[in-house]
């Protein structure tokens, strides 16, 4: 029997499920490296971990790795229904939420760079990004079934195709999550023959709530919408607006999402072009338990979803 001891959180909405002990060893090296044996020889491991019988399309995973960077207090490696994820905001925010032991601030290694949290009195956490910044203002994209969609494509931790003109553009609404859905993910098909690294689509309307700024739709690889505003899309749209001049250094915006939560934003220009955003949200430790793997059970490694 393979036991994995997990603790799962959810960051706005979203869930996260960490496994702190029981996964096989990566073979150290920086958790890029580490990450690309988690996809080779453990990817059935992603499977028992995140999807049914044990989890659910929408549940994003992380597990702790020694990370090789000198400043690094651990290295997180983050993934989905699909595959690995090269950031994740909302499951960082859970990671750190949920160990207590963790300094206030702690630095973490993940596969696209260094991401720096800290905890707030308030009980939120704050994560310094990785570098974000606007890949292109506008693309063109033929959609079969849908026509031309224009969008911009930004970076922020994942690559996302960032859209304010499409049928929700007067208001984002739980009510439509199916039907958004099936619009994005024809969207990200055909976005992707036009620009292959993008893996995210985020739809943008007005809020919902005075004082927020804007309202979004976000849908990840897998084929599943954020419940949360999403950390790195969030990171992505800042991004895309202080590269327009829509927002300065260290003004605050305020991403409320599909279901109401919302994430602040800061951003300070970058010396190399782009910005460094920071993000703060609030998780909440959901459960704590081990998952068991029977190696006689035919669906123990999981249901592939894909």
């Amino acid at each position: 029997m393979i036991l994995l001891s997990f603790i799962d959180s959810h960051t706005g909405g979203e869930p996260t499920r960490l496994v702190t002990h029981g996964f096989p060893n990566l073979g150290g090296g920086t958790v890029a490296e580490q990450a690309t044996v988690f996809a080779r020889d453990f990817d059935h491991y992603r499977r028992a971990i995140v999807n049914e019988p044990r989890g659910n399309d929408v549940l994003v995973g992380a597990i702790l790795v020694p990370p090789s960077h000198p400043d690094a207090n651990l290295g997180v490696i983050f993934f989905n229904n699909v595959g690995l994820l090269g950031m994740c905001g909302h499951g960082t925010i859970g990671v750190v939420a949920s160990l207590p032991d963790l300094p206030d601030t702690v630095v973490i290694e993940t596969p696209v760079g260094i991401v720096t949290a800290s905890r707030n009195a308030d009980k939120s956490v704050s994560i310094t990004n990785v570098r974000s910044y606007l890949m292109s203002e506008s693309i063109d994209i033929a959609v079969p079934g849908i026509g031309a969609v224009t969008g911009a494509v930004a970076y922020g931790g994942n690559t996302f195709l960032l859209i304010t003109d499409h049928p929700w553009s007067s208001g984002i609404s739980m009510r439509d999550v199916r039907a958004m859905t099936q619009y994005c993910e024809a969207v990200l098909l055909a976005a992707r023959q036009v620009d292959p690294n993008v893996d995210h689509v985020e739809l943008f309307a007005a809020p919902e709530v005075p004082g927020n700024d804007s309202r979004n739709f976000v849908l990840c690889p897998g084929g599943q919408y954020d419940r949360s505003p999403c950390g790195t899309g969030t990171s992505a749209k800042l991004a895309w607006l202080h590269a327009l001049g829509k927002l300065t250094d260290g003004e605050v915006y305020r991403q409320e999402s599909v279901t109401g939560s919302v994430f602040t934003g800061q951003v300070v220009s970058h010396p190399d072009g782009g910005v460094t955003p920071t993000i703060t949200g609030t998780a909440f430790v959901t459960a704590r338990g081990e998952l068991s793997i029977d190696p006689t059970d035919d669906l123990g490694w999981g249901i592939v979803s894909e």
